[in-house]
């Protein structure tokens, strides 16, 4: 929790309670239904939920921000982006039911109002949103697919309506259909730890 801490001083005693429960909630859940590898449960703070808030380093969500999470898994990004802005709306979406009711279950223990998780493919959910997060699910040009007509146009956040999309490695060719609809971050300049050198922060605007 100290790197988390680090990065985001600000957090309320509760948010600070919230995010350090996740890293218990996930290990007990993964015993039973595995959503996060082997290798990776040790780490679920750093590669997980830090990973998830670099989005906060790039849009403070306001108040009533409507954001979907696509292909949520057990609940990333979504759920650790929650309690840092409980004043937004988050519906986490994932085809594969068991991934749900772990989102669920996790989002239920930690006493989140704000997250409705649904069982459904991303192109068949109804309902308008002001963004659309994601990790490392699809190819870009494949989400944008799938939820462009569910993205607002316009919004009231200090970044227009859109995409926002971890990813890692060499993005060129994915990113190359978009031209200047694209904004890129590297998060390894919000974080300094190794795990975060080829990862980015990827914006399209709806």
């Amino acid at each position: 929790m100290d790197r988390i801490t680090k990065y985001f001083p600000e957090l309320s005693s509760n948010q600070r309670k919230q995010l350090s429960e996740l890293d218990s909630l996930y290990r007990e859940w993964n015993s039973r239904i595995n959503v996060v590898s082997r290798k990776d449960i040790d780490n679920i703070l750093l590669h997980h939920v830090l990973h998830s808030l670099s989005i906060a380093k790039v849009v403070s969500f306001a108040k009533g921000t409507k954001i979907l999470d696509v292909g949520t898994g057990g609940g990333f990004p979504g759920i650790p982006l929650a309690i840092v802005f409980p004043l937004c709306n988050f519906t986490l979406v994932d085809s594969i039911g068991k991934k749900i009711t772990v989102a669920d279950g996790v989002a239920q223990s930690t006493g989140l109002t704000n997250v409705n998780a649904i069982k459904s493919r991303a192109e068949e959910l109804e309902g308008e949103f002001d963004f659309v997060i994601t990790r490392a699910v699809a190819p870009l040009p494949t989400i944008n697919s799938w939820v462009q007509k569910k993205i607002k146009h316009g919004g009231f956040n200090h970044l227009p309506n859109g995409i926002i999309a971890l990813k890692g490695g060499d993005l060129k060719e994915e990113l190359a259909p978009f031209g200047k609809r694209i904004t890129k971050w590297s998060i390894s300049s919000f974080f300094e730890e190794e795990y975060f050198q080829e990862k980015s922060i990827i914006f399209l605007e709806r």
